[in-house]
């Protein structure tokens, strides 16, 4: 999700500042080793902590086990609005006086929703660890919820909803609109941007039992990167998190989606686009399985880099556009932090002389050939090469926010985090037989939603 400018200004800055944070302790032959101490406190929060002593900076996440996918069915945008809510004032910090804490400290800080989490996270100097784990506790021991804040956030998350998509071109498209037309499980299909109506519909005893279900150490992870000392870390930890009251969240409503038998199509008219685009959705595998890494190395042979096959086809052989976009959770973050339903999406905004049909062409061709041809395993070899690039980049992300997110997700998802060591070892794997076999039960045609935009047409004058 969007934040506020001055966020966003924080974080391009972090990226100068901190591009020197090494992404691991030590590799060997079989990939990263990145060192992790992980624990449970006796109210539930799970903690990770993972050493990383070439700068001294710290990063601390906290992730709670709500996103957009399970909010309430008659407030769309809840997460998303609560999210802007933990920055509105707790116990021993008034309004905006975390954002102050840690920017005066010379830090940055940012948070988002996405599909199964939202997550707050901040960068500090190693010194300040102690300052930034009390203000995280106070926030999840409890918010100053008023109906001020409330109706003053409303606001802002609904200025969001029409500056980053009612009035953009290709606003939802197709971050939004690929979901809503290729699910049928209610908690993945709604329009998790929100309504305008539900956002403002939303009450101050909405917001009060919202906080209480699900901002508990119970749903949560907290997560320490950086130039620290584990005993010292634990310490504070358990000083300042370990007497937040435990709570039992809700249990988690099911949301899992049938098998796709049957190609879906929506077209849309978007009055503000200036040229028509695309976008084609396959359901992906299971998370965690071996297919579901089979798809990730599809997603780096057909999608990543000018060596991909969708570039020389798209873009060299036919010409129907200058780049394109796409992956696995595309747009809001990485084929390992989420944990339901996903996409395998592939979106273009093409010229105004190709059709929607001509480009699925190209791209069945392009399928076809890996249903039927199996790909070598020096491409196997080159797509791997091609994923431990962008995999070290992540890691190394905002100061090491990329290690601790992905931690936090497996931590959160699959109680391990040490699963961030076998990534690799699970990604070689994969045989030519496997992507043959991923290929053809994955991107068949009935397992596809295509999602089109055409521009308004302008009445001759």
């Amino acid at each position: 999700m969007k934040r506020t400018a001055i966020l966003a200004l924080c974080l391009c800055l972090s990226m100068l500042i901190l591009s020197n944070f090494s992404p691991v302790e030590a590799q060997t032959n079989k990939g990263i080793n990145v060192p992790v101490s992980y624990y449970t406190l006796p109210n539930g929060l799970r903690v990770v902590l993972s050493q990383e002593k070439s700068a001294p900076i710290t990063t601390v996440a906290v992730y709670y086990n709500i996103g957009f996918r399970i909010e309430p069915r008659d407030r769309t945008g809840f997460a998303h609005l609560f999210e802007h809510l933990m920055f509105q004032g707790s116990k021993n910090m008034g309004k905006l006086e975390y954002i102050r804490l840690v920017e005066s400290n010379g830090g940055v800080l940012n948070g988002s929703t996405r599909f199964d989490f939202t997550n707050y996270f901040a960068v500090v100097p190693s010194h300040k660890l102690e300052t930034l784990l009390w203000a995280e506790a106070d926030r999840m021991r409890g918010l100053d919820i008023t109906q001020e804040n409330l109706k003053n956030q409303q606001g802002v998350v609904g200025n969001e909803v029409k500056v980053n998509v009612l009035n953009q071109p290709y606003g939802g498209f197709p971050w939004i609109d690929l979901p809503m037309a290729a699910f049928t499980n209610w908690y993945n299909s709604h329009n998790f941007y929100g309504e305008l109506s539900d956002i403002e519909a939303a009450t101050l005893e909405d917001a009060k039992s919202f906080f209480d279900k699900y901002y508990s150490p119970k749903n949560a992870v907290l997560v320490v990167v950086g130039d620290f000392e584990d005993k010292q870390a634990k310490a504070w930890i358990n000083k300042y998190f370990a007497n937040i009251p435990a709570q039992t969240p809700d249990k988690q409503p099911d949301i899992s989606e049938p098998r796709q038998e049957k190609e879906k199509t929506v077209t849309k008219i978007d009055k503000l686009a200036n040229r028509p685009a695309v976008a084609f959705g396959y359901q992906m595998p299971k998370r965690g399985t071996p297919e579901y890494y089979a798809m990730g190395l599809i997603d780096q042979i057909m999608l990543k880099g000018e060596d991909s096959l969708l570039y020389a086809e798209f873009v060299k052989n036919k010409g129907y556009t200058g780049g394109f976009g796409g992956g696995i959770n595309v747009g809001l973050g990485n084929m390992f932090n989420y944990n339901g339903p996903m996409l395998f999406a592939v979106n273009l905004i093409h010229d105004q002389k190709f059709t929607a049909d001509e480009i699925k062409g190209s791209l069945d061709g392009v399928v076809e050939k890996l249903q039927t041809q199996p790909v070598s395993q020096k491409d196997i070899d080159r797509a791997i090469v091609k994923f431990r690039s962008g995999f070290y980049d992540t890691l190394t992300q905002f100061g090491g926010f990329g290690r601790a997110d992905l931690l936090a997700s497996f931590a959160l998802f699959d109680n391990d985090p040490t699963k961030i060591n076998q990534i690799e070892a699970n990604f070689r794997k994969v045989t030519p037989a496997l992507i043959q076999q991923t290929a053809k039960e994955y991107l068949r045609s009935t397992n596809r939603t295509v999602v089109i935009i055409n521009p308004e047409k302008k009445e001759a004058k």
